[in-house]
């Protein structure tokens, strides 16, 4: 799925992105780990893995999109 990154902070490594509906989806230190990045720019388009529904949905891998 891909989304566009809206908040980063790098102290924490956690942020959100908005879907391409416009919600938006916070992501966690885990999940910003697990994409082996290194900084995010609020504006980025990224790729995410998302697991759970519902209340339970959470983003489980974020990487940069690549063409």
């Amino acid at each position: 799925m891909q989304a566009t990154a809206y908040t980063y902070d790098s102290e924490t490594r956690s942020g959100s992105v908005l879907l391409d509906d416009g919600t938006p989806l916070p992501f966690d230190a885990a999940a910003f780990d697990a994409g082996g990045l290194l900084l995010l720019r609020p504006g980025q388009r990224v790729r995410i893995e998302v697991t759970g529904d519902g209340a339970e949905r959470h983003i489980a891998l974020i990487t940069l999109q690549t063409l």
